[in-house]
């Protein structure tokens, strides 16, 4: 991977400071863990920019806390179940055994505010993963299954086939099929221990209530979150 020039670590730290001198830095930073993590090209080249720009911030010496918040529950609910169209088959991507943690996207928010302002967590990396939020694909279709009265084809796109996708596909849409296939075929918010610069945001706030799935599908059924899209350009 490459480093930032040093003129560019100076700058980060010049703009940083001109606005929050006696704070601490969040880059919108979340997702999957990027330094813990090895995946497609298209998508690791798209992480290893933020590592980039995580390097430049410790090189600064400017305080921060870098997030991990794992997938946003909403998204991955709308992109996985389509919950607001009638459908009879939902895609699979890979065996569908494989876990992600889903969070719910209010919950991250609230946590983050927490993180923010919490001596604990400067110059760490904090992660987001309930134990309850870890679930397969195959579980998520049960539940929604059991919730809606509906039964629904699984569909299954193979790992080989959603790996030639990630080389066939253009740039930028090679990247979205490269991250289906790091969440749901290799685990990567979940196939790593927790290291000694890290902390489980479970474990660091307790009595905090995370939304559990089974949670947020009812609030599909009964308020369901607009889908929303990404951007890689």
């Amino acid at each position: 991977m490459d480093k930032l020039p040093q003129d560019s670590i100076d700058m980060i730290r010049f703009n940083i400071f001109s606005f929050v001198p006696w704070q601490r830095f969040l880059p919108s930073d979340f997702g999957c863990e990027e330094d813990r993590v090895t995946v497609l090209p298209p998508f690791q080249a798209f992480l290893n920019q933020k590592k980039m720009i995580r390097r430049a911030i410790e090189a600064a010496g400017i305080p921060y806390s870098f997030v991990s918040a794992n997938c946003f529950g909403s998204y991955f609910v709308n992109l996985l179940l389509h919950p607001h169209e009638q459908r009879e088959d939902i895609t699979v991507y890979g065996s569908g055994e494989t876990k992600a943690v889903l969070n719910y996207e209010e919950d991250i928010a609230d946590c983050t505010i927490k993180v923010a302002t919490d001596p604990r967590t400067c110059n760490r990396v904090v992660i987001y993963r309930p134990p309850m939020n870890a679930i397969s694909q195959l579980e998520l279709i049960v539940l929604w299954e059991k919730k809606t009265g509906q039964t629904f084809r699984r569909v299954h796109i193979s790992e080989e086939e959603i790996v030639s996708l990630s080389e066939t596909l253009p740039h930028p849409d090679n990247i979205p099929v490269s991250i289906l296939h790091s969440l749901f075929v290799k685990g990567v918010t979940i196939n790593f221990d927790i290291g000694s610069n890290e902390i489980d945001a479970s474990r660091l706030y307790p009595d905090f209530q995370f939304t559990t799935v089974e949670q947020l599908l009812d609030i599909f059924l009964y308020n369901p979150p607009k889908p929303a899209s990404a951007a890689f350009e």
